[in-house]
């Protein structure tokens, strides 16, 4: 039985989820925030500040306050966090309670110092652990990190890709990536304007890379429907978008992720490469479901590639793990 509360915070550049121990997932929101311009006030957060981002409602301006995983914007992240805990309901107790706060695996130490801050001035009286997201990854993927068994893991974000080797908890090799989802919907976006003079929104780039992916996947269309502004004449337009087209855009980011790989798999220990093997590398984060990629992955390196159960919620799952267990496996670093 736990006499404290414990709380594991997954802060990213498209999403933010908090688990709370005994209650699970209790946020999951967009990772937005929308203030009025006049007051200073907070508008809206999470989804339904997301909602209106790109469309320019007058006296609001909607920040993003995460870029490549990391806090762009701390007064911002600040207010976000602080409006998803409220929403969490913690309680307040007499011990202080526990806050697990995932990290990419690559964060300098004036980002991991900056996370900490965001979280520490939120609840004063919590102990603040850090979590390198690939270790995360690895426990909520169902790997043993007790036993000292090799596990590779690549977790594609919306901001950041990285792929890391461990044994046990232990990192043994990282990459990080300052790529991800946002990098592809960019592309996307670049993309159909300059091919067939469209300009569409962040969402309907994230709607064509969903479901059109790396094209010619068993199931995927040939083409879907977007809805955007003709750049010459400025005015609404529906246009086919092919699968070719989509696949084609995405073909740089997928290259860096594979090749970030085939480093890390160059530069693997021997006694790792059974366990790797063996184990598979496990995809996960919100990339993870780009059709196409796992299929790519595997051919280009030769070694069996799966998308992890719930991959959106990997991280999160594991560091809530490691905070109910809490028996000190897995190396946490305190900013």
């Amino acid at each position: 039985m736990r006499l404290r509360e414990g709380v594991a915070i997954d802060l990213g550049t498209v999403n933010t989820l908090v688990c709370v121990t005994g209650r699970g997932t209790v946020v999951d929101e967009a990772s937005a925030i929308a203030l009025d311009r006049a007051s200073g006030r907070v508008a809206a957060v999470g989804h339904a500040a997301d909602a209106l981002a790109g469309k320019e409602p007058q006296n609001i301006e909607v920040i993003h306050p995460l870029r490549d995983g990391v806090i762009a914007d701390l007064d911002a992240a600040a207010a976000m966090l602080q409006a998803f805990l409220r929403k969490a309901q913690l309680h307040r107790g007499r011990l202080r309670p526990s806050a697990m706060v995932c990290v990419p695996s690559g964060a300098t130490w004036v980002e991991r110092r900056s996370l900490e801050a965001v979280v520490g001035a939120i609840r004063p009286r919590c102990e603040v652990r850090l979590i390198d997201e690939p270790v995360a990854a690895a426990a909520g993927a169902g790997f043993d990190l007790a036993d000292g068994s090799g596990a590779f893991i690549v977790d594609i974000g919306g901001g950041t890709t990285q792929a890391a080797v461990m044994a046990g908890g232990q990192l043994v090799r990282a990459q990080s990536l300052r790529l991800g989802g946002n990098a592809m919907d960019e592309a996307i976006m670049n993309t159909v304007r300059a091919e067939l003079g469209l300009l569409i929104g962040r969402n309907a780039a994230r709607n064509l890379k969903t479901t059109l992916g790396l094209a010619g996947g068993e199931g995927t269309p040939g083409w879907v429907e977007a809805v955007g502004v003709d750049a010459a004449r400025r005015t609404p337009r529906v246009e086919r978008v092919q699968g070719k087209l989509v696949a084609g855009a995405l073909e740089h980011t997928v290259a860096a992720m594979i090749t970030t790989v085939e480093e890390m798999l160059s530069d693997i220990p021997p006694n790792l490469a059974e366990d790797v093997v063996r184990g598979k590398i496990r995809l996960a984060g919100g990339g993870a479901l780009l059709p196409g990629l796992a299929s790519r992955i595997e051919s280009a390196t030769g070694i069996p590639v799966v998308v992890v159960d719930d991959p959106l919620r990997c991280v999160i799952r594991g560091a809530a793990a490691v905070i109910e267990r809490g028996d000190g496996l897995v190396p946490t670093q305190v900013a």
